[in-house]
């Protein structure tokens, strides 16, 4: 899954692809470089982050994913959002799968979005918003709590008429989470494998690859391709990340290694 930013202050790349041309173009070199989906978000989710408003996130993603559509009809495109009408106009825009940090908590009239489209939804575990989740975040047993939290959210989520195979899990390094409860996380991953959905991590360019290594955001793609090989060994299936054709390298040497 390679990312598509259309914001100006994603921590990795923001105003990079702030145009809607300039966001197109690194769609189709993500997608040339091996990308399955490109994930296209209007707002940033770093932690800290301001709040975008409805209308601003709908100028900047719906023109985009209809121009990677006109591009390449085949693409998967998903849209990075928790608002439900910015869903609603992006999946009619073509966009197959909603990628939403807040599981409809933000926003609950985003179940009904999903609900009535059914398309791919990524059920993503996050301790709080953006602007506070990194503040003092707290856990009895993380692992525990966030297949607690996967167990509940399918069941929301198949109940409110989304079928379960629509449904991909992530549980959200780095949102409201501490260094170890990152590190328990990924030693963790074999945790939710019997959940039944597949995982999908976000490792790329995290500031946990900074705290352990003693790295700047721009020296941490060799970090991240490492971090998605370990991960892919360890169970997950899907990666969100900014590099794809290194990532694509990493993935397939991972399973070419695998015993």
């Amino acid at each position: 899954m390679g990312i598509v930013n259309v914001t100006p202050d994603s921590f990795s790349d923001g105003g990079r692809n702030f145009e809607a041309s300039d966001a197109c173009g690194h769609a189709s070199r993500l997608l040339a470089e091996g990308a399955a989906i490109v994930d296209v978000g209007g707002e940033s989710t770093r932690p800290f982050a301001e709040q975008v408003g409805q209308d601003e996130e709908l100028r900047r993603v719906v023109p985009v994913i209809r121009g990677i559509l006109e591009r390449h009809p085949d693409a998967v495109v998903s849209v990075d959002t928790y608002k439900a009408e910015v869903a609603r106009q992006a999946l009619e825009a073509g966009a197959a799968i909603v990628n939403d940090v807040s599981a409809c908590a933000f926003e609950p009239a985003l179940l009904d979005v999903v609900a009535s489209h059914k398309p791919g939804y990524v059920l993503m575990h996050s301790l709080g918003k953006p602007g506070t989740m990194q503040v003092d975040p707290r856990y009895s047993d993380v692992l525990s709590e966030v297949r607690t939290f996967f167990e509940r959210g399918i069941r929301m989520l198949t109940g409110a008429g989304l079928p379960e195979n629509r449904i991909v899990l992530d549980p959200g390094i780095g949102f409201g989470k501490t260094l170890e409860h990152n590190l328990t996380l990924l030693r963790g991953l074999g945790t939710f494998l019997d959940l039944g959905r597949p995982l999908l991590m976000g490792l790329s360019n995290k500031s946990f690859l900074g705290k352990l290594l003693g790295l700047e955001v721009h020296e941490r793609g060799p970090a991240t391709q490492v971090a998605s090989a370990l991960a892919q060994l360890a169970g997950a299936r899907i990666h969100r990340v900014h590099q794809a054709a290194q990532a694509v390298q990493a993935l397939t040497l991972a399973e070419a290694m695998r015993p």
